[in-house]
């Protein structure tokens, strides 16, 4: 038997999860939640990433306590294309920066003007976003930022954790590839690209696979966690290349959906798939586990609930936190359950939305730009709390419903069900409109899929796993899906819907 924790942290929370693997079953234990507040300072906005290494101490602090014996192992994932920059002493040159930042503003269509966007995608094969890492870097060379004069390392976020808690300095593979700095088919960071945007080539570290063992836990760390004898080992350290991990296939066609802040639409392939009608479609080829990648398309996902939530908290003078193990302060109807319930009593299909329109990324009044983008489009207005929940939670079925589409196009074969995993899994509304809104089955879970992915890679790299098939054996055996069929009477309704959203919603962006 093997104790491990898995760190997972999201744009909203973060938590330390314990595992403990018999050999036959794997059973986790959320031990620790704790809040991601990102903080604006002079109209920058940063993660507060000091405060979130703490928090990670603290977690494993606790699961020290709660198990009274040794933890074998941890990992840490989290979101990708963010970065810190450290000097030549390993210290952070500055705090980084969030990807909803507005410093990235107009950098694709600069860089563009250098590298056309053709090539950058043959060579890196990655849906074009403005939040990627290359934009980031890209608008620090044109404000001519000083800390890339300064900076002797980049590490993406868990590669910054795992180096504060063992020391080594390395980039893992799957947070690698969300960069769009590296090339999956020379299988090293695209140096040329970088030299030609200007972006310091000397920072960037080697690239290693996810299960590589990074070492013991430092001595500082053991005396603050009580951790003994720990390895740290990377994961797959992009919390999406985790949750693919913990995918329990029922079909090697099958597709799957990551649920959480984010909506990752895909399959998992052998090789990736970079062909201009590909980028036409902006699908992206991350890094995967066990030489795979994951062809999928990001849609803007619950962040879109998430947001609303917040503004109509902030409206009314009261604060969310009860996500993060606080206690809320937020009335009882605002609570997800209730908003939920809200939803499924407001009428069907009425007003709908592009969950990808620009409008939605940055924070901001989403209730209100939900609302504006109805109007522009010629929709009824939803202006209770639960026609625009509905609002969000069909078009994101529909939505998905298009991206599983051209994923068939672009294999050339069915896609017969989809996998929900994470949070999104335990919203049975969205699962059952998905299942409706595409006309295949639904297999929902496990919601902490993330964290299950994490465990499993460290008992693949530790050798208590033999390989990935035999990880996600032992995931079928441990965990049970919910299965959502479609519903022969929502059928003609849906796809009367379907017409109306590519006709009318997708086509108001072109």
């Amino acid at each position: 038997m093997i104790r491990m924790v898995a760190i997972d942290l999201g744009a909203e929370s973060g938590r330390a999860v314990l595992g403990i693997f018999d050999g036959q079953r794997l059973s986790v234990q959320e031990v620790y939640r704790f809040p991601n507040i990102p903080v604006r300072v002079r109209d920058v906005l940063h993660w507060d990433i000091l405060c979130l290494f703490h928090e990670i101490k603290e977690g494993l602090a606790r699961a020290v306590r709660i198990m009274a014996g040794t933890i074998t192992s941890v990992g840490v994932d989290t979101w990708g294309v963010d970065f810190a920059l450290l000097d030549r002493e390993g210290r952070l040159v500055g705090n980084p920066v969030h990807y909803r930042d507005r410093r990235t503003e107009g950098m694709m269509e600069a860089v563009f003007q250098r590298v056309p966007p053709e090539e950058i995608y043959n060579r890196t094969g990655i849906q074009f976003m403005p939040i990627n890492t290359l934009y980031q870097l890209f608008s620090m060379v044109v404000r001519e930022d000083p800390q890339l004069e300064i900076a002797h390392t980049f590490l993406t976020i868990p590669d910054l954790f795992h180096y504060w808690l063992s020391g080594t300095i390395v980039c893992e593979f799957t947070n690698a590839t969300t960069t769009q700095c590296y090339d999956p088919i020379r299988k090293d960071w695209a140096w040329d690209l970088l030299e030609r945007l200007g972006i310091p080539t000397r920072f960037f570290p080697e690239v290693r696979p996810p299960g590589t063992i990074l070492g013991r836990v430092l001595p500082e760390v053991t005396e603050e966690t009580g951790l003994t004898q720990t390895w740290v080992v990377a994961p797959a350290s992009h919390d999406t290349g985790s949750a693919v991990a913990a995918v329990p296939f029922q079909h090697p066609d099958a597709a799957y959906i990551s649920s959480g802040t984010w909506s990752l639409v895909g399959v998992e392939v052998r090789e990736p798939v970079i062909t201009e009608e590909a980028r036409l479609y902006n699908f992206t080829n991350e890094g995967g586990v066990s030489g795979t990648f994951r062809l999928l398309k990001n849609v803007m996902g619950l962040w879109l609930l998430q947001e609303c939530r917040r503004t109509w908290a902030k409206q009314a003078g009261k604060s969310i936190v009860e996500e993060a193990g606080g206690s809320s302060t937020l009335p009882s109807a605002w609570e997800y359950e209730a908003l939920i319930r809200q939803a499924e009593g407001a009428p069907p299909l009425r007003s709908l939305i592009d969950p990808d329109d620009p409008r939605f990324l940055p924070p901001g009044d989403m209730p209100m730009r939900i609302q504006v983008f109805c109007q522009e489009t010629g929709q009824p207005i939803p202006k209770a709390h639960g026609e625009i929940v509905r609002c969000i939670l069909e078009s994101l079925a529909l939505k998905y419903r298009w991206v599983i589409e051209r994923l068939e196009r672009l294999l050339g074969r069915q896609i017969p069900m989809i996998h929900i995993v994470g949070g999104g899994s335990r919203n049975a509304l969205l699962c059952q409109w998905t299942a409706d809104a595409t006309g295949r089955p639904v297999l929902a879970g496990p919601a902490e899929a993330t964290a299950i992915g994490n465990l499993m890679v460290q008992a693949m790299a530790l050798g208590y796993v033999g390989n990935l098939e035999e990880a996600r054996e032992v995931i079928r055996r441990s965990f049970s899906p919910t299965v959502y069929t479609p519903r022969a009477e929502a059928k003609s309704m849906w796809a009367d819907a379907y017409d109306r959203f590519v006709s009318q919603i997708l086509s108001s962006r072109e």
